[in-house]
């Protein structure tokens, strides 16, 4: 079981870091080559959410980013330090609206790129967790 955590400032050039560091995790651990593609857009995803969330409300604190692996699989949390996001809106319309600069429509498309995928919202913040299974290693 390996864990890689980083913390990066709120800024958009630093999504790059996380997805490179998640697709370099993913392979180390063995996640088949089209989950590693859908990594990689869905920690794209998950950081830039959460970089319009902490500059928007926190600028000064830093996005934090968890990369897992265990017979489980592996999972990647992104935690911001913004307001809590609220419910998903059950009408795709309202989220894709004009005035739609909500972050929200980030977590509907990660609802599209990932089987697994868990928000947790509190006061503290949002936590966006992603699950890939990896194959079963035979020793």
């Amino acid at each position: 079981m390996a864990t890689v955590e980083l913390l990066l400032s709120a800024l958009p050039a630093h999504v790059r870091t996380a997805r490179l560091v998640g697709v370099a995790a993913a392979r180390r651990a063995g996640l088949a080559d089209d989950l590693v593609d859908e990594l990689r857009l869905a920690v794209g995803e998950a950081c830039s959410r959460a970089v319009a969330v902490n500059a928007e409300h926190a600028p000064e604190t830093p996005i934090k980013i968890t990369v897992r692996d265990d017979p489980a699989g592996l999972t990647v949390e992104v935690t911001d330090a913004g307001p809590e996001s609220g419910p998903l809106s059950d009408d795709v319309e309202d989220l894709f609206a004009e005035d739609a600069v909500d972050p929200r429509v980030a977590l509907a498309v990660l609802a599209g790129l990932v089987d697994e995928l868990d928000i947790t919202s509190t006061e503290a913040g949002t936590t966006v967790t992603l699950r890939w299974p990896l194959p079963v290693r035979v020793s």
